[in-house]
C-alpha cells in the first residue's frame, strides 16, 4: 500500500491535526509532507497543479494517496476511516462519523472566528475589540451548545464512543476539540466540565491510547500555540 502524504501547513496543529490522529492511531505510513525542506513551496505548487482528474483543493489540508488527491478535513476522514479500521462498516455508522466530522468542522470555523472575527488577513491585534465580543458569545453560549451535543452523542450511543462501541475518528476529533477548547478557553471549559462528564472521558481514553499517548508524547505532535486555530488570549476567555 501507498504511503499516505499528509500536506498541511508547517508549525501548527491546525485542521491537520485531526488527519494526523486518525493516522497516529491506525499506525499508517504516512509522511507530514509540508514539513520536510521546500514543503510550503511543494505544497503550493500541487495545489496549482493537482493530478489529472483532481480538484483544485481550497486550502490545506489535503491527502495525497496514490493517483488520488482528497481536500478538506472531514472528506478526508471519510476516505481514511474505512481503511484505517476507524469506523464501523455499516452505512449508518459511517455517516453518522462524517455528520460528527461536519458539525466538528462547524466548531472549529467558529472557534477561528473568535480570534479573526472581521477579516482573516488581518492580525488578530487589529480586531481585538470585536474579538472581544464574539468570544464572549462564544464562550457563554456556543461552547456549551457544541459540547453538549457530543455529551447527548455519546449518552445515545454506549455512553463511551461517538460511533459503534470501538475507537473511531469521531472519537479522535472529539478529543481534538476538547484538548483544544481547555487550552484556548481554560476558564469557560472549567464552568462547563460537570455538564460534560463523558466527553472528558472520553478525551481521557483517547489521551491514554498506547499510539495516541506516544504519538502526544512525540516531536510529531506540535504544541498549541498563538498562529494555529486554537489560541489562547486570556482576554478572549470570559
Amino acid at each position: 500500500m501507498e504511503k499516505y502524504e499528509l500536506w498541511y501547513w508547517p508549525g501548527i496543529q491546525g485542521r491537520g491535526e485531526f488527519v494526523r490522529l486518525a493516522l497516529e492511531e491506525a499506525g499508517a505510513r504516512y509522511v507530514d509532507a509540508a514539513r520536510g525542506p521546500g514543503g510550503v513551496a511543494k505544497m503550493q505548487k500541487l495545489m496549482r497543479a493537482p493530478p489529472r482528474g483532481a480538484l483544485e483543493p481550497f486550502a490545506p489540508p489535503f491527502l495525497r494517496h496514490g493517483k488520488l488527491l482528497v481536500a478538506q478535513t472531514a472528506e478526508i476522514l471519510f476516505y481514511l476511516g474505512p481503511r484505517l479500521g476507524l469506523v464501523p462498516k455499516d452505512e449508518a455508522s459511517r455517516l453518522r462519523a462524517h455528520e460528527i466530522q461536519l458539525t466538528i468542522t462547524d466548531y472549529v470555523a467558529e472557534v477561528h472566528d473568535t480570534h479573526h472575527p472581521t477579516d482573516v488577513s488581518k492580525h488578530y491585534e487589529e480586531q481585538k475589540r470585536e474579538a472581544k465580543l464574539r468570544a464572549r458569545a462564544f464562550t457563554k453560549d456556543r461552547i456549551p451548545k457544541f459540547l453538549g451535543w457530543f455529551e447527548r452523542a455519546l449518552e445515545r450511543g454506549d455512553g463511551e464512543h461517538l460511533v459503534g462501541r470501538a475507537t473511531s475518528y469521531a472519537d479522535l476529533s472529539a478529543f481534538q476539540i476538547v484538548e483544544g477548547t481547555t487550552y484556548a478557553f481554560p476558564r469557560a471549559m472549567k464552568r462547563l466540565a460537570k455538564r460534560i462528564p463523558r466527553l472528558l472521558a472520553l478525551r481521557d481514553r483517547v489521551a491514554a491510547r498506547p499510539k495516541v499517548a506516544a504519538y502526544l508524547a512525540s516531536e510529531r505532535r506540535l504544541p498549541f500555540n498563538e498562529w494555529g486555530i486554537f489560541r489562547h488570549y486570556p482576554e478572549l476567555d470570559g
